[in-house]
């Protein structure tokens, strides 16, 4: 009978402890769910785009190829929290504008403005992954200057309209001589020339790596940098980036009608109100 009791005993606080660590584990997947949606939109110790902002609350980001523009925009490396952007001259920018600051070198010339922050990062990926073929841009004029061209060590003669290559030097491909070649588009293109380059598509159809433009002088671009959707409404947010005048670090931009948050719905209507500028739906683009 003791036997019996005793063996009754230990089940009952077996029992008892499956029971409780079943409590607790529903408990440490609700307190899970609860951080992740109770989590800050800024994650001030992130050192990525994709560390520092979070989704906003019942959002996720969008699933992209680890090899895409998308991907290399979202890994863009970021300043400390709390840096603000520096102008070429290494004068500063206050922080009414922007979230964050991309860290990437911009050159000592009042050259890295609006439009070639864009350039910069599309050549940037397609620089890091090799793909040098594909990076071209048009100047002002017309002129197609192939990246191509530039490393067989071939170089520019602009003689008021007339554009044209020579040999310049021996072959080479290092990060100077893209450096080099950048700031030579930086010159001769911007806003007119990238804005006849893209192809306009509807909002609906964003994705990450698009660009709002307004070809003029002064104009204005932005790039989208980074996409969330709510799972159940299909409801989705943007990110976006820009550099302005004068040339300046590229920086990821503020929501203008949401404190703290750099996230952008999709629903904007007609007119994206943004810091520094107004864009309209219709002006939105994408890489050919």
């Amino acid at each position: 009978m003791k036997i019996f009791i005793l063996a009754s005993f230990i089940f009952v606080l077996q029992a008892c402890a499956q029971e409780q660590d079943s409590v607790s584990g529903e408990n440490k997947t609700e307190n899970n769910t609860s951080a992740e949606h109770n989590r800050p939109i800024i994650d001030t110790a992130g050192m990525l785009l994709q560390t520092r902002f979070n989704p906003p609350k019942g959002y996720e980001r969008e699933k992209v190829d680890s090899k895409s523009f998308a991907h290399y925009l979202r890994n863009l490396p970021l300043k400390k929290a709390g840096d603000l952007v520096k102008y070429f001259d290494g004068g500063t920018k206050s922080d009414f504008a922007y979230e964050a600051v991309v860290d990437l070198e911009i050159g000592n010339r009042n050259l890295h403005q609006c439009a070639d922050a864009v350039m910069r990062l599309k050549a940037e990926y397609l620089w890091d992954t090799e793909q040098y073929s594909k990076i071209h841009f048009n100047f002002t004029n017309g002129f197609r200057v192939d990246y191509s061209e530039w490393m067989k060590g071939k170089r520019m003669v602009i003689n008021g309209n007339k554009t044209y290559w020579v040999n310049g030097s021996a072959r080479s491909n290092n990060y100077q001589d893209f450096w080099e070649y950048m700031e030579l588009i930086f010159n001769y293109a911007g806003t007119l020339s990238l804005d006849r380059e893209m192809k306009s598509k509807s909002v609906d159809q964003m994705k990450i790596g698009d660009v709002f433009i307004v070809g003029g002088s002064p104009g204005h671009a932005i790039i989208v940098a980074d996409m969330v959707v709510n799972p159940t409404t299909g409801k989705k947010k943007f990110m976006l980036a820009q550099s302005y005048m004068p040339a300046q670090e590229t920086q990821i931009l503020s929501n203008t009608f949401d404190e703290n948050s750099p996230w952008y719905s999709l629903d904007f209507g007609d007119v994206l109100n943004t810091p520094e500028w107004t864009f309209y739906a219709n002006q939105l683009k994408g890489w050919e």
